[in-house]
């Protein structure tokens, strides 16, 4: 009997099962330790992507505000630049205003006025723009109306010219 232990203990097929268990032992530890170790990850991912994700979160309103912030700063600036180009415009037309030679020209060209001594004349169909000549019931109208159309139109007129 203790031969046959001693054969059974050397023989080829028991190292192989020997080899076989103690193989599927390690396996089965470095298993065992692979799984813990990666749930312990799997947690600190989890808590990794939770503050991430509150971060984004607590983060996205202020950044939303910011950003629209910053479009109405530039409205209101593109509004500024624009203002202060139309306050320019105003100034350049009061300075003209203030010369005496464009006071005079203005009211020879819209108000057909003359100085003391000169004769003035109206060739129609000449010279005279086409909106004045386009209300054929002017006529008919009394002076005063024919007066404030009159300065209406050049009001219009003037404005197209800045």
């Amino acid at each position: 009997m203790g031969a046959d232990k001693n054969r059974d203990r050397f023989s080829t097929a028991t190292r192989i099962r020997l080899i076989g268990e103690q193989t599927a032992a390690r396996v089965y530890r470095s298993q065992t330790r692979r799984q813990a170790r990666r749930s312990r990850l799997t947690g600190r991912a989890a808590l990794l992507a939770l503050v991430l994700c509150s971060l984004i979160v607590a983060l996205a309103y202020p950044i939303r505000e910011y950003v629209g912030q910053r479009a109405d700063i530039q409205q209101q600036e593109r509004e500024l630049a624009e203002a202060r180009a139309q306050a320019e415009r105003l100034r350049d037309a009061k300075a003209r205003w203030k010369d005496p030679a464009y006071v005079e020209r203005q009211a020879r060209e819209r108000l057909h006025m003359v100085l003391p001594g000169e004769t003035g004349y109206t060739v129609p169909g000449t010279g005279a723009p086409a909106a004045l000549r386009s209300d054929p019931g002017a006529a008919d109208r009394a002076w005063e109306s024919n007066l404030f159309d009159g300065l209406d139109k050049a009001d219009g007129a003037d404005r197209t010219e800045d």
